[in-house]
């Protein structure tokens, strides 16, 4: 009967009242029951089963409804009891630059306190060096250099003699070069510093020392990754090895934080695409070089905008430093630093970019459709941005302030009113209360607490929460549970946590209608879980493991 009165409806074109389920012909291409599924959604907020239809849910419910959609070609999957999220997003990572086998030939200690120890190893590690005449590398502290009897380029040059040598320290906020780099760069002692950036000198020659803070160390960065064939195969080698590593951890989609357009990362991005090997969304944010002429650099950014919806890859916001890192004491800061590092000019930080500057990069790239992902440390640093924004962003924006270590509680509720997304990241140790007294030499009593993500909550902020991969750990788990127990600074539920990994980080990368919730129409992108992550103690989030990983469908992870 019910068969006879759907093929009269369909024949008719009639609009008929009863509601019909499925025919064979409309049989689901996957189906996945008998499972603890977190929609994100307000109704239902869980359900049992989903069936995908190419590539989008075309249910979302009970096991028993869900059975009209299996035919002889669907793949079923029994999750039995298993949860299921929604895929996981991840708005600021640095994918390429983790796993380019390019960029890390020498791996330093950054507890290794005497930097002379450093040379036997940067000898044996100089040959090993692939893609470039360069060497490069990645690790050390930037205490041990400075703190070392002999200057550090002294102390490099006598590793590497013979070819330029950039080596990036732990935060990625300095590096220690050598002779030949500096010469390179055109570097030496009547060199200016750079916006943003800070050439240590000699005090009474003036001549560099062999480290660059910030900005001035992406002078000689730039050289050394100028983007020949050799060195692009290795990024996309390197970047298809992190996307893989991506969905282990049940990310669908990531935020490139720093895409440097001008050593060609964009290319490999879209060569992935292209080839169908990339198995996530993603946005790459490019970067805004602080010292580029700004009309040669607004229109080469503008060029660049790419915002297909269908595609894969997407080149629709600008990555913007305000400033720099406390523990660099370059973070811009409202009050000065109790102390700073003697090679750091300014006693309240520095600025990449200046509010006004910043601001009218806003006013020129916004209308293009460029959203702003604004690297804000230091309280002036938050609060300058801001600014900027509320000057110069329209309601059209969708701009987002990320890493927020110090801010003035009297901009806790600005972010609100001014729509601007508070990015936060709490999965790397340092973040977490028992390490906020390590910056209490250099701020005082500012340096609790540290990324205030409660506070910002309760203002009303929208919040996402992510890794700064690989200056932490990329596992999303580590920061779901830290953003839940990081007294008195942690967010009031599972659920809140689970909205800044999804929902809202949807609603930052402007895909909020395809994913980041569970519902029919949407993409099913979905991660299943090894355990029901509200069914178990807070102190055990951390060890969740995923079983699988679907991208629109299609499963990227798992057996």
């Amino acid at each position: 009967m019910k068969a006879m009165f759907l093929v009269a409806c369909a024949y008719l074109l009639l609009a008929c009242d009863e509601p019909a389920g499925p025919t064979i012909e409309a049989a689901a291409d996957l189906v996945l029951h008998n499972g603890a599924i977190y929609t994100v959604e307000t109704d239902p907020a869980w359900a049992e089963a989903v069936a995908v239809q190419n590539g989008v849910l075309v249910y979302v419910g009970d096991d028993a409804g869900v059975e009209a959609w299996v035919g002889e070609e669907t793949a079923v999957i029994d999750l039995d009891g298993r949860m299921v999220l929604p895929g996981l997003h991840d708005v600021h990572a640095h994918p390429l630059e983790a796993r380019s086998p390019f960029a890390g030939t020498c791996l330093l200690d950054a507890q290794e306190v005497d930097a002379e120890a450093f040379i036997p190893i940067l000898k044996a590690c100089a040959p090993q060096q692939i893609g470039t005449d360069w060497v490069l590398g990645f690790g050390h502290s930037v205490f041990t250099l400075l703190e070392s009897f002999r200057a550090p380029i002294e102390i490099l040059d006598e590793a590497i003699p013979d070819r330029p040598a950039v080596i990036m320290e732990e935060t990625s906020h300095s590096v220690w070069v050598n002779t030949q780099a500096l010469a390179a760069a055109g570097i030496d002692a009547n060199t200016p510093n750079p916006p943003g950036g800070v050439i240590v000198r000699d005090p009474q020659t003036g001549a560099p020392t062999g480290v660059l803070f910030d900005a001035a160390g992406d002078l000689v960065m730039d050289l050394a990754w100028q983007p020949t064939a050799t060195i692009q195969q290795l990024n996309y080698e390197g970047l298809l090895d992190a996307v893989a590593e991506m969905n282990r951890y049940g990310i669908t989609s990531v935020v490139e934080g720093r895409t440097y357009w001008r050593r060609g990362f964009e290319d490999a991005w879209l060569r992935a695409e292209a080839e169908n090997q990339l198995t996530l969304r993603a946005v790459l944010a490019l970067w805004a070089y602080p010292s580029l002429d700004d009309a040669t650099q607004l229109a080469a950014l503008r060029t660049r905008y790419r915002d297909d919806p269908d595609a894969l890859v997407r080149i629709n916001q600008i990555k913007v430093y305000s400033d720099g890192i406390l523990i660099n004491t370059t973070a811009a800061m409202l009050e000065p630093y109790r102390e700073t590092l003697g090679a750091i000019p300014s006693a309240d930080g520095l600025n990449y970019f200046t509010e006004a500057r910043l601001a009218e990069y806003v006013r020129d790239l916004e209308p293009t459709g460029f959203d702003f992902f604004i690297h804000a440390i230091g309280d002036r640093g938050v609060r300058e941005a801001l600014n900027a924004l509320e000057a110069a962003a329209t309601p059209a924006g969708r701009h987002r302030l990320t890493h927020l270590e110090v801010v003035d509680p009297a901009d806790f509720s600005r972010f609100a009113a001014l729509n601007v997304t508070a990015d936060a990241q709490v999965a790397g140790t340092f973040t977490q209360p028992d390490h906020w007294h390590e910056n209490e030499l250099l701020i005082g009593d500012r340096a609790s607490p540290l990324v205030p993500i409660q506070s910002l909550h309760e203002a009303g902020a929208r919040l996402t929460l992510s890794s700064d991969w690989d200056v932490s750990t990329l596992n999303p788990f580590i920061g779901m549970q830290n953003a839940l127990t990081r007294a008195p600074q942690q967010l009031p539920d599972l659920a809140t946590v689970i909205a800044a990994y999804t929902r809202n980080a949807a609603y930052t990368m402007r895909q909020e209608d395809r994913v980041g919730t569970l519902a029919v129409g949407k993409e099913a992108d979905l991660v299943v879980l090894d355990r029901n992550l509200f069914e178990i103690p807070v102190t055990s989030i951390a060890e969740t493991q995923v079983v699988m990983t679907f991208l629109a469908g299609k499963r990227v992870y798992g057996q």
